[in-house]
């Protein structure tokens, strides 16, 4: 078993406008837009099918398949599970009634609804930021909006290390099956306490690979003239397009709860 980069990096390199735009901007208007995207008004359908059809016209802009940016997003739905519960707990009148006196209301199932559409949307647009807009670009642009260095280099070191991580994983994984012979048609390992020993001694194994490891590149990173930056050669300089973007980017964001508020 193997890790690769593409486990993590949800990159995809292209030629199109929106990935010539200055990070900067890409990162207000997705910011931005998802949070008008939260604050329209629940039942606001028509509101939720325009947001909808404006990520996807952003998303054939960048020249990316709009399913592949839907089915990255279906990644939230388990999460979502959370806000079942106002199925049952809106007052309104009862669409259904189950055991236990559960009772499902017009108004628990609009807001349901309304929460779901509003997340997978939200998550729409962090997919397609993500997919246009490189991690090293991400972080500059953060940085140019003056976010907290010290927020910057956590975010970065937590993307970094992910990799370093999965790497020892991987490392482990094949030690752990060098070691396992066994002969066609059996399973090697002996029974449930013996794999749970073994998978409690690799998680310390893990831990301590880890921080060594993670120390090892820290230094190294030190020794090539790291000093709490990570350094580009991109100018990201903002363009005449790119200020555009981003004007009427944020326009059209603040305008769709606004609507949905009349």
């Amino acid at each position: 078993m193997s890790f690769h980069a593409s486990t993590f990096d949800r990159y995809l390199a292209g030629d199109s406008a929106v990935h010539h735009l200055d990070p900067r901007v890409k990162v207000v208007v997705a910011v931005v837009f998802i949070v008008c995207i939260t604050l329209l008004p629940d039942g606001a359908w028509w509101l939720y099918a325009l947001s909808f059809a404006l990520v996807m016209g952003a998303t054939l802009a960048a020249e990316i398949s709009p399913w592949l940016i839907i089915r990255r997003s279906l990644v939230g739905l388990p999460f979502l599970l959370a806000a079942v519960t106002v199925l049952f707990t809106i007052p309104g009148n009862s669409l259904w009634t189950g055991p236990f006196g559960l009772t499902i209301t017009d108004a628990g199932a609009m807001r349901f609804g309304s929460i779901v559409l509003r997340s997978l949307i939200s998550l729409q647009t962090a997919v397609l930021l993500t997919a246009t807009t490189s991690f090293p670009d991400i972080l500059h642009a953060l940085r140019h909006l003056k976010v907290p260095d010290i927020l910057v280099s956590v975010i970065a070191f937590m993307y970094r290390y992910l990799f370093v991580l999965t790497d020892e994983v991987s490392r482990l994984l094949r030690g752990r099956a060098a070691r396992s012979a066994a002969l066609p048609g059996t399973k090697s390992g002996g029974n449930l306490g013996w794999r749970a020993s073994v998978a409690g001694n690799m998680a310390g194994q893990l831990m301590i690979r880890s921080l060594d490891r993670s120390d090892r590149v820290y230094q190294a990173m030190l020794a090539r003239g790291y000093r709490g930056q990570m350094l580009t050669l991109k100018p990201h300089e903002m363009r005449p397009l790119d200020w555009t973007v981003l004007v009427t980017g944020c326009l059209i964001a603040v305008i769709l709860p606004v609507i949905g508020r009349l």
